[in-house]
């Protein structure tokens, strides 16, 4: 389950469910990412020309939903093989298509790094691009225990728990090993667990991915993507010894390495993602308010510790209790991370340099406080986020106020 954002707005989750293709299903679905994918491309055709056109002339034409929409109509008349198809995912395709292009342009506007940007929409390539497909509530239809979409196409889905509510849209994409799935969009429920009073602050790390002030709750590194570091370097040699020249077709052993990789990237992806439910379960089972630190594990990507910070999944660990928060009702604050690591719990006092990371003991010159860093750290969370007594008491250390997870 994972959070979405539904027709109306926030509120909603995703359930994903495995799906049992036939053969035949399958020639379908891949028809019909055939017409969505040269429907995607014509509109990124059509956006260049627009743009060269007015970078050209001066001129403001403009490319949105609605040109694209009648160029969509036009073309549905003119060419029989698209009117084939339904008219459900052309259309969400050219939704997702000004989706893209507008977080594009917002990242210009907003001037960010070219490394942090989005970029604008490129052409899907037959062999590159995986299928895609949504369809809206009009588009798909749930009959004895199936999926039937729109056009005739019926999918046997594995249901591993039941729908809490009617769907409002799904999506059935296929993953990089060949798998394909359904997942629907719903209205999220909260299901309250019973009060138990207490409250917990957590930092995230490296060394251990979650640090915390209670230590039956720290969450130590599980070097899963470690464990699987040799499969994964013989799967890349396989592929490199069998990678097709520029412009040649793969060949089949060039196919099997590149699927066995994939398939090994998923398993180590599903453990992190179980590591981290789990431990995100149980935290929100035993506490009433959460103190998050906001940490962004983005920058880490250039440094020395990008891999074992990859290996963490700290990004997918924090979305997990945030979510987990939501479902069952509890108060997450999510704590800007800024001096985190040189301010005391105890005194509120800042130390005047930042603390390198080979030195893990936190030692406060004001008030002779010693504590482990990250637990310091975790402390420090608890404080910002006002669910201290000493944060209750006015004594608060400077900084950004705590966001409230929505």
């Amino acid at each position: 389950m994972a959070a979405a954002t539904g027709p109306d707005g926030v509120g909603h989750v995703r359930y994903t469910f495995r799906l049992r293709v036939s053969s035949a299903a399958r020639g379908v679905l891949m028809a019909e990412w055939d017409r969505c994918r040269w429907v995607w491309n014509e509109c990124v055709s059509k956006s260049r020309a627009v743009h060269l056109h007015n970078k050209a002339t001066g001129g403001r034409r403009t490319c949105g939903p609605a040109q694209l929409d009648r160029m969509l109509t036009q073309a549905r008349k003119a060419i029989p093989w698209l009117r084939e198809g339904s008219s459900v995912p052309q259309q969400q395709i050219i939704r997702d298509f000004g989706k893209s292009r507008a977080k594009a342009h917002k990242d210009i506007e907003d001037r960010l790094p070219m490394a942090r940007r989005a970029g604008m929409p490129r052409h899907k390539k037959k062999r590159e691009a995986r299928p895609t497909l949504n369809y809206t509530r009009r588009g798909f239809s749930l009959k004895d225990g199936r999926l039937h979409l729109a056009g005739g196409i019926a999918l046997t889905v594995v249901w591993s728990r039941k729908l809490p509510a009617d769907p409002s849209s799904v999506r059935v994409y296929r993953d990089a090993v060949g798998h394909w799935y359904a997942s629907f969009v719903v209205p999220a429920e909260i299901q309250p667990l019973p009060q138990t009073g207490a409250v917990i602050g957590i930092d995230w790390g490296v060394k251990d991915t979650a640090t915390t002030t209670s230590d039956t709750h720290d969450l130590p590194h599980a070097g899963h993507g470690g464990k699987a570091r040799q499969k994964l370097t013989r799967y890349d040699r396989m592929m490199a010894r069998r990678k097709p020249k520029k412009g040649q077709a793969a060949s089949k052993g060039y196919r099997e390495a590149k699927r066995l990789r994939a398939k090994l990237h998923k398993k180590v992806a599903r453990r992190r993602q179980d590591t981290g439910r789990k431990w995100a379960k149980s935290v929100v089972a035993d506490h009433d308010a959460l103190a998050v630190e906001d940490f962004k594990p983005k920058f880490l990507a250039r440094t020395s510790m990008a891999r074992k910070a990859a290996d963490a999944a700290i990004g997918a660990t924090k979305q997990a209790l945030i979510e987990m928060g939501r479902k069952h009702g509890r108060a997450v604050h999510l704590v800007h991370p800024a001096h985190t690591t040189m301010d005391c719990a105890q005194c509120g006092a800042r130390a005047k340099h930042a603390l390198p990371l080979g030195e893990r003991t936190y030692t406060c010159t004001a008030c002779g406080t010693v504590s482990p860093r990250d637990k310091n750290s975790a402390r420090v969370m608890l404080v910002r986020a006002g669910l201290d007594p000493a944060g209750a008491e006015g004594i608060r250390p400077p900084g950004a106020p705590p966001q409230v997870a929505a």
